[in-house]
């Protein structure tokens, strides 16, 4: 393959709309303007968001408490999903991911206590809820923080 012989993808290039060229070309006249109004005139620009003086959608909404910008957002994996690892094996948050277990952008793992683990593990994890921190040594485990 050389540079002179690459096109490009059909499809991919269209022909500007050229406007206000005579009643037959479907843009004559106004130019695809419409008649009137804000949006008809030269120099129509408006602000993101805008809705014609109406009281915008953002405003419109209630806003209810805080959402603290540097929180720190963990994603849970049941204790029953550990059960798809070996005995006697570690666990760790990227072997979880691996694994499909996790996914997405988030700041840490924790464990959560729902269902049971019938084998034994090392897992270490960001954070561990109290249910299954004693579910995994119940099991003859043990939690790790990371």
């Amino acid at each position: 393959m050389d540079l002179h012989t690459l096109t490009t993808a059909d499809g991919s290039k269209h022909r500007r709309k050229r406007l206000g060229r005579g009643m037959g070309s479907g843009t004559g006249k106004t130019s695809g303007k419409g008649h009137k109004g804000q949006m008809a005139r030269k120099g129509n620009k408006h602000k993101a968001g805008f809705e014609g003086g109406q009281m915008r959608l953002i405003r419109r909404l209630p806003k209810r408490g805080f959402k603290n910008p540097a929180r720190t957002e963990y994603i849970g994996v049941n204790v029953s999903a550990l059960n798809a690892f070996d005995a006697d094996s570690e666990v760790t948050p990227e072997i979880l991911r691996a694994a499909g277990l996790t996914n997405g952008n988030h700041d840490g793992v924790k464990i959560l206590g729902v269902g049971e683990l019938d084998r034994k593990l090392t897992v270490t994890a960001h954070a561990f809820s109290a249910s299954a921190r004693s579910k995994i040594e119940a099991a003859g485990g043990t939690c790790n923080e990371a």
